[in-house]
Parts: C-alpha cells; sequence; structure tokens
C-alpha cells in the first residue's frame, strides 16, 4: 500500500508572529472614578440628562485595574480631586518616554485643573516634567509606536503641539488629523498592539485602526507605514473597540466589538474581555482610563 506524502506549506508571515506574540510587562497610572458622574458635555458621548451610576462606574473600573494585576502589571494610582470626574481617564494627563513626561494642557476649561494635578503626581514620583505651552491632551492624542509618535489633531490637541512634542522628546512625529467626533482623541481610532522585529532587526509595530475616522491624508500614511495593520469595522470603533490596551500578547477589549476581538485571535493576540459601559457615558474606555509609565528600556525588556 502506497502512502502519498504532501510537502509542509511555508507558514505565513501572519502566522509566524502570531507564534511568537511576546507578553511585555507595563506600568501603568490609573485614577480610582470615586466622582465620576456626566456633567457637562465636551464630546458626544455626554449627554448629562443620562443618569449614571457611581458605584458601577467604580465596580467596572477596579476590574480593569484588578485585570492588569493579574497579568503581572504594575498599577499606580493618582488621587481623585472632588470636581474633575474626567480625571478617571488617565491617559489624557500626561505622555510619558523613559521617565521624561509631558505634560498636558487641557482645550476645555472642565478638565483644566487636571493638567497641574497629574505633573504635580509625575515630579512626586521621580519623573522629569516638560511643562507644555500647546494645547495638548497627552497619550489621548499621542501614541508611541516603535521609535515614531503617532500623534492625533482635529478635535483636542493642536498641531502646534507636535512640533512642541517632537522638540521635547527627539523623535519623529505623524501628524494624523481625525474628522468624527465620536472618535476626538487618537485612541479612540488606533490601538497599538506590539513591537516586533522586521527585516534587518528595525524594529516596527503592530496596529489596529478605523479608517473611518480619518481623513484621507492620513488614511494614506497609515496605509504606507503600517500595511499590515488589522482593518477595524465602524461597529467596533462605534462600542470604543479601539480605546484598549495591549502587552504584547493580551489586548484588553470592549467586550461589544465582537469582530475586532475575531481579528485579534487570528493574529494569534489574546483578547482580554473589560466591560467599561458606564465610563463610555463619559466619552472613555479602557485605554483613556489607562496613562502608560515608560521609565526606560529596561522596563520592556
Amino acid at each position: 500500500m502506497s502512502t502519498q506524502h504532501t510537502a509542509p506549506t511555508a507558514p505565513t508571515a501572519q502566522a509566524t508572529a502570531a507564534a511568537t506574540r511576546i507578553q511585555q510587562h507595563r506600568s501603568y497610572l490609573m485614577c480610582r472614578p470615586e466622582h465620576f458622574v456626566v456633567s457637562y458635555t465636551i464630546n458626544p458621548w455626554m449627554e448629562p440628562a443620562k443618569p449614571t451610576d457611581t458605584a458601577k462606574a467604580l465596580a467596572q473600573w477596579q476590574v480593569l485595574h484588578d485585570t492588569y494585576v493579574a497579568l503581572g502589571h504594575d498599577v499606580h494610582l493618582i488621587d481623585p480631586i472632588p470636581g474633575l470626574p474626567d480625571m478617571v481617564y488617565t491617559a489624557n494627563g500626561g505622555f510619558v518616554i523613559d521617565g521624561l513626561a509631558y505634560g498636558a494642557k487641557f482645550r476645555f476649561a472642565e478638565r483644566a485643573p487636571e493638567g497641574p494635578a497629574f505633573m504635580e503626581w509625575f515630579r512626586d514620583n521621580g519623573f522629569e516634567v516638560a511643562e507644555p505651552v500647546e494645547v495638548n491632551e497627552g497619550e489621548g492624542d499621542f501614541l508611541l509606536v516603535g521609535d515614531t509618535i503617532l500623534a492625533g489633531t482635529g478635535f483636542r490637541s493642536t498641531g502646534d503641539s507636535h512640533r512642541e512634542l517632537g522638540e521635547v522628546f527627539g523623535k519623529e512625529v505623524v501628524s494624523l488629523t481625525l474628522t468624527d467626533p465620536r472618535f476626538y482623541h487618537l485612541d479612540t481610532a488606533i490601538s497599538v498592539l506590539d513591537p516586533v522585529e522586521g527585516p534587518g532587526g528595525v524594529e516596527r509595530a503592530n496596529i489596529a485602526y478605523l479608517p473611518a475616522a480619518f481623513d484621507a491624508r492620513s488614511r494614506g500614511i497609515l496605509a504606507e507605514r503600517f500595511p499590515d495593520a488589522i482593518l477595524v469595522a465602524d461597529s467596533d470603533g462605534a462600542v470604543f473597540g479601539l480605546n484598549s490596551a495591549s502587552d504584547g500578547l493580551n489586548v484588553l477589549i470592549s467586550p461589544r466589538a465582537t469582530g475586532f476581538e475575531a481579528q485579534l485571535r487570528e493574529r494569534g493576540y489574546h483578547p482580554v474581555l473589560v466591560d467599561l459601559s458606564e465610563l463610555l457615558l463619559g466619552g472613555g474606555g479602557i485605554k483613556c482610563c489607562t496613562l502608560e509609565l515608560r521609565r526606560g528600556q529596561e522596563e520592556n525588556r
């Protein structure tokens, strides 16, 4: 009896990458939503007439906090301040690389006092602080991708802040324009998934993004720079699916982003579902509640 042998096929690039997903250690800054309430409107998600449940927001936030800890990450806390309900969205409080914190200068008066509060926390915890001149909302609009900073504008951070950002960190800054008011910060439309080793040892990064959130020029830039990116459907973007946090293996996302969840699994990531539906009433999700504290390159090794 003869047996027919089939030669094994070469693995695809995506399959090879999926087999080598590596979890990286992260340090995060969070803030308990003890004073969370929607009492004003500064984005399309906020409806003061709709009741908010502070206890529910606290319980959902606690699940996110505990999930980070269970995954082995460090979580630091900044004390919430009465009268500043949006302090829970710590990603907007600054942008940190190698122990240097570029402070936030908020566009709206309702959030303006948060900027000095976060800069004080940075100083008290050993970070060097660069005080901003230009309007910017921190990691809400600035995302570190490899050695490049993607910077959003259109609704909150101004174009001049992108220039200032580049001068502070000495890195390439790529400006992207958001056009849909529902996605008013860059971290609602792009998720940085992990750094991977590219050809010739050059580090590049995997990202996911929502094409419909950007103007044509920005879509062209993203397509050219990230040809292997996950393109997320509007239905997943609309539930803040891209407002996620990744450690290179585990990706914390909204349980309602079912299409994005499937895309992540196909690429070899491990989606972790965390429901922050109550905090979405203020226009924030998982990433909004999470500011990465990058003290140095050794943290991710």
